[in-house]
């Protein structure tokens, strides 16, 4: 979106063309390719479905990836962070579709239409893995990649996060995935860690 701004990021033009800086402190995703995630993975998805989309910065930028022939389907249940997203983000990229919903109740989507190559979470959940799995039975394909942000915090404040990350992490592999990657998001997040898994046949 020439010209289109999400949140104060600079623009730059080069032989013609648009780029975005992206933040990492303000962008997970942004910060686990800082981290060692190889962007290669990410020129093969064309949909998405984003649990805890929240304003949209994040989901800005993978609009931009999957360019205008793909499609994001964003999911957040919070009224005030939904009015942003929608005015900000989806009313002026076509490859969003906006819903304001419970990722904990992915049967009760209006939105989602189809299988998706990518599920990407990021709430503050305690319960946050069991969600995002539930969400991938339901919309993620085989061999699909599912995008797991673990908020130690939100799940156990005193446990050490990486014996949570350790945990979470079985969790997902028990469910039919493999584990792909496992990026600790510091110093960009405290305690937050993004787990990629391949969803088997």
């Amino acid at each position: 979106m020439p010209g289109n701004t999400v949140y104060g990021e600079h623009i730059i033009t080069i032989n013609k063309f648009e780029y975005r800086f992206w933040d990492p402190f303000r962008s997970k995703l942004a910060a686990a390719i800082l981290k060692g995630l190889s962007i290669d993975l990410l020129f093969n998805v064309k949909s998405v479905l984003y649990l805890g989309v929240s304003t949209g910065t994040t989901a800005s930028h993978v609009s931009d990836i999957i360019d205008k022939s793909g499609i994001l389907f964003g999911i957040e249940i919070s009224a005030r962070s939904a009015r942003d997203f929608l005015e900000n983000v989806a009313s002026v990229r076509k490859n969003i579709i906006p819903e304001i919903a419970d990722s904990r109740n992915p049967h009760l989507y209006k939105s989602v239409f189809q299988k998706v190559d990518m599920v990407y979470c990021d709430i503050a959940q305690p319960d946050q893995t069991r969600i995002a799995l539930e969400n991938c039975n339901y919309f993620l394909k085989n061999s699909g990649y599912l995008f797991l942000v673990i908020k130690a915090h939100s799940i156990d404040v005193l446990k050490n996060p990486n014996d949570v990350f350790a945990e979470e992490s079985k969790k997902v592999t028990n469910n039919g995935f493999i584990i792909e990657n496992e990026i600790n998001l510091e110093p960009f997040d405290k305690a937050h860690c993004m787990i990629i898994a391949k969803k088997m046949n």
